[in-house]
């Protein structure tokens, strides 16, 4: 598990280019792991964030909630999770 969350926190580093938080940085990891690092590289999500909009990078979060173009309940409660700690203030 470590060897694994390793490829997405260097992933990470090197895709964002603004000052994260080290929750952001966690939430954005968890996204990554479990969506891969091509979602996270192409989203709006990782653009808005770029572009120094934390709160609209933040409402992406719950919008990556389906598999095979159907909501889950199950994803958008990790997505949640993941926007939670995102949003959080240390």
């Amino acid at each position: 598990l470590q060897q694994d969350l390793a490829k997405f926190e260097v992933g990470v580093s090197r895709l964002v280019k603004v000052q994260l938080r080290q929750n952001q940085f966690d939430a954005l990891v968890s996204f990554s792991y479990n969506l891969g690092l091509g979602s996270l590289q192409s989203s709006t999500l990782l653009r808005l964030l770029n572009a120094g909009d934390y709160a609209g990078a933040a409402g992406q979060f719950i919008l990556w909630d389906k598999a095979g173009g159907k909501a889950v309940p199950g994803l958008l409660a990790r997505r949640q999770a993941e926007q939670a700690l995102f949003k959080e203030v240390s």
